[in-house]
C-alpha cells in the first residue's frame, strides 16, 4: 500500500491585487463621500435659472388668483367647487346681508365701547353688537332654509357643510369676497 503525501497546511496569503478581484473593486466610500454624492441643486444653479424659475412661478400662481376671483372652476378651492356651491353663492350675492352691515357697525360700537368705558353708552354699545351677532344668525338660518328648499328642488340632495358656507360668505364684505361676486344685486339664480 502506498502512503499518501502528507498534508501540508499552505495558506497562501492573498494579495490585495487578488483581494480587489474577488470583492468588488473598490473601497468602501466614506460617509461625507457618499452624502457629498447626494447633494445636489433642488433648482438651476445659475442666478438665470433662478429668476426664469421664479418668473414662471410667479405668472402662474397670477393666472392662479386672477382664475379664483373670476370663479373658473378649476382654480377655486375645494370648497367651493360645484354648482351648488356657485349656486350659494350667487343667491348670497344678490341679497344684501345683515353680516355685510354688520362688520363696519361692530367696529365702530367697539371704538365708542372702549373710547367710554364707564358710560351708559358703553354698555348700550355691547347691546348693540349682541344685537347685531343674533339678527346676522337669524338672517342665516332664513337664508340656509330658503336655499335648502331651492337646492333641493334644482339638483335634489343637499351638500354637507353648507351652513357653514353660507355663514362665511354672507359675514364678509362684498368686495372682500373671494371667488369675485359674479352677480348683481337683486340679479338671484334661476
Amino acid at each position: 500500500m502506498a502512503k499518501a503525501a502528507p498534508k501540508t497546511n499552505t495558506t497562501v496569503n492573498p494579495s490585495e491585487e487578488e483581494l480587489l478581484e474577488q470583492g468588488k473593486g473598490r473601497p468602501t466610500p466614506s460617509r461625507r463621500e457618499r452624502e457629498a454624492a447626494n447633494r445636489r441643486p433642488l433648482v438651476g444653479n445659475s442666478p438665470v435659472d433662478k429668476k426664469a424659475a421664479r418668473a414662471r412661478l410667479n405668472s402662474e400662481r397670477e393666472k392662479a388668483r386672477v382664475g379664483m376671483a373670476n370663479g373658473e372652476e378649476r382654480y377655486l378651492p375645494a370648497k367651493d367647487r360645484g354648482e351648488q356651491r356657485r349656486f350659494v353663492r350667487d343667491t348670497i350675492d344678490a341679497r344684501w346681508n345683515v353680516g355685510e352691515v354688520m362688520m363696519p357697525v361692530l367696529v365702530l360700537f367697539l371704538i365708542v365701547g372702549f373710547a367710554a368705558p364707564q358710560t351708559p353708552i358703553a354698555s348700550y354699545s355691547l347691546l348693540v353688537i349682541w344685537a347685531f351677532v343674533a339678527l346676522f344668525l337669524i338672517d342665516c338660518v332664513v337664508l340656509w332654509l330658503m336655499l335648502r328648499k331651492k337646492i333641493t328642488a334644482k339638483f335634489g340632495e343637499f351638500q354637507s357643510r353648507t351652513f357653514f358656507y353660507i355663514l362665511t360668505r354672507a359675514w364678509q364684505l362684498r368686495f372682500l369676497r373671494l371667488p369675485k361676486p359674479q352677480v348683481k344685486r337683486g340679479q338671484y339664480p334661476a
